[in-house]
């Protein structure tokens, strides 16, 4: 496939370096060529398969629509833009276009993610849950959107609220701690990313996936299919 990567820092390095070696042909654009999503002309987008965006809230909406509006299937690593979700939605099936989005692409924490809907009714057995998310001094966002997907699940599965603590510091790649407190015992279970390879995988593999296909689409749904 021809690919372009929008973005051009640490994961979005990545996503490119991996998308290579899965012998795909690769383009990047970083966020200051690509302003308000200006960068991606015709030219360019006539030369592309898929793109797969790694940038900030802010970039990410722009490039959503100028992809959708192109026809163009898009890979949406960015996180703190779903506020938007109800348009983003109905802007891509207009334009019969196709987006795939994830608060975390590692296949490992997706998977997590399916132990956490196993999980959850132990907040019905007098279980309380809380969250610790542990990231990188860089992130933008807070909580991380992989420790709202959790609450989510946990939240929808129980009725009951679950609180989310954030920490920033240093390098950390990603770390999520989830605990099931109750007066008889503890249940931790902990996702600890050791790299943001595994990151730049998932997406690539959920770009090839997507390739072809209409509609809008969250990686834990078809992470089975890869």
């Amino acid at each position: 496939m021809k690919v372009l990567v929008l973005g051009r820092g640490k994961t979005g390095a990545l996503v490119a370096e991996v998308a290579k070696e899965r012998g795909h042909e690769v383009r990047s654009l970083a966020s200051e060529e690509n302003q308000d999503g200006r960068g991606l002309t015709d030219e360019l987008i006539r030369q592309i398969d898929v793109a797969i965006d790694f940038t900030t809230p802010y970039a990410v909406i722009p490039n959503i629509i100028r992809c959708a509006d192109a026809g163009i299937p898009i890979v949406i690593g960015t996180t703190g833009w779903h506020q938007h979700m109800d348009r983003v939605r109905e802007l891509v099936q207009e334009r019969k276009s196709a987006l795939l989005y994830a608060s975390n692409f590692s296949i490992g924490m997706n998977f997590f993610f399916k132990v956490m809907q196993t999980i959850a009714p132990a907040l019905k057995q007098g279980y309380r849950a809380s969250i610790v998310e542990r990231h990188h001094v860089h992130k933008k966002d807070k909580p991380s959107g992989s420790a709202v997907t959790i609450q989510k699940i946990l939240e929808s599965g129980s009725g009951e609220k679950v609180e989310v603590a954030s920490v920033r510091e240093g390098e950390t790649v990603g770390m999520h701690l989830v605990m099931f407190d109750s007066a008889h015992d503890t249940i931790l279970m902990t996702h600890d990313a050791k790299s943001r390879v595994g990151f730049a995988e998932g997406a690539v593999r959920a770009a090839e996936w997507l390739k072809g296909k209409t509609g809008v689409f969250e990686f834990p749904e078809i992470v089975d299919q890869l």
